[in-house]
């Protein structure tokens, strides 16, 4: 098991005055059977008039807020202690997996009723709005799907595939950036890596979701941890069902993660805020204003193992 502490600061200087402003956070980290959260606190300035939790259509938890009063600055301050549990499969459980003809024949519309996992699943196979399925994709991503071959083995070549033949540059691409756009210039960041991979994957007939969360990540060699130094992420998550035994039923959970960014299969460095369809679905801070002008957020993540020291450097 890793134990972390994560420190996650937004702040808005706005251009205006803003006189309202509605808020939908996906800051507070998902529960899962592989990640617990031991404490958890959110702090705002100014305090909104109004707020609520609750989870969104996926089950992620959400809070949202309102603020009536006239404001310059929003300033969003997430603290959290988290322990992650290893749960990377292993090649005997990639080999186990159906193979993707078998999986799109099991989601395909029969009479009977579906298993409620698949029912979950399907609403991760179609296009959504930053994720176009086209034939573009299928055929550039086509050397990675070998006929039976088990559902994983096919993710892990094409998560391959991608880390190899992309470059990460953090300034060619932006929020609203299409795929196809990204499979050209064969540039982009987390988030671009992690569309690509879900519509060639869903252009293929598997089931795949947008992950968002935080990555523990190294400084250089001999150099300490800075505040502020690591960033929000994002990864793919495969629906990849086993071989049913006599009961019809999984062994294990059918959804395994995949990092392109980083081609590895996420365990105990990734922490698990949200999932959705793609990243407008779990946006970590979205919103409306009224005034306000030009502004740009300021964000700063910082991901510490519990027991381990960063070095803080005044702004």
């Amino acid at each position: 098991m890793s134990r972390y502490h994560v420190l996650h600061e937004t702040r808005y200087h706005y251009g205006s005055v803003v006189s309202l402003s509605q808020q939908m956070l996906h800051l507070s980290p998902r529960f899962c059977a592989w990640q617990i959260c031991r404490e958890f606190a959110l702090t705002l300035s100014p305090e909104p008039n109004w707020r609520r939790q609750g989870e969104d259509a996926f089950g992620n938890p959400v809070e949202w807020l309102a603020f009536y009063q006239p404001h310059e600055r929003l300033s969003v301050r997430v603290e959290m202690r988290v322990d992650v549990l290893p749960h990377a499969p292993d090649r005997a459980r990639e080999a186990a997996s159906l193979s993707g003809a078998a999986l799109a024949a099991r989601l395909a519309y029969r009479s009977e009723p579906p298993l409620p996992e698949d029912l979950q699943a399907k609403r991760f196979l179609f296009e959504s709005p930053h994720i176009r399925v086209k034939h573009e994709l299928a055929e550039w991503s086509a050397p990675c799907f070998v006929p039976h071959a088990p559902v994983l083995e096919s993710a892990r070549r094409l998560m391959e595939k991608i880390y190899t033949e992309f470059e990460f540059d953090p300034n060619t691409t932006t929020v609203s950036t299409p795929v196809l756009e990204v499979l050209a210039k064969k540039r982009g960041v987390c988030q671009d890596f992690a569309h690509l991979m879900i519509a060639c994957l869903r252009a293929h007939s598997i089931p795949a979701r947008y992950m968002s969360g935080y990555l523990l990540t190294a400084p250089p060699p001999g150099q300490p941890r800075l505040v502020g130094a690591d960033a929000s992420h994002a990864w793919v998550s495969v629906y990849a069902p086993e071989v049913a035994g006599a009961d019809g039923r999984n062994a294990s959970t059918p959804w395994v993660d995949f990092d392109p960014t980083n081609n590895l299969l996420p365990d105990t460095q990734h922490i698990t805020l949200a999932w959705g369809r793609d990243f407008s679905d779990i946006s970590p801070m979205r919103g409306v204003i009224l005034g306000g002008g030009g502004h740009e957020p300021e964000v700063a993540v910082t991901v510490t193992p519990e027991g381990r020291k960063i070095l803080i450097i005044p702004v």
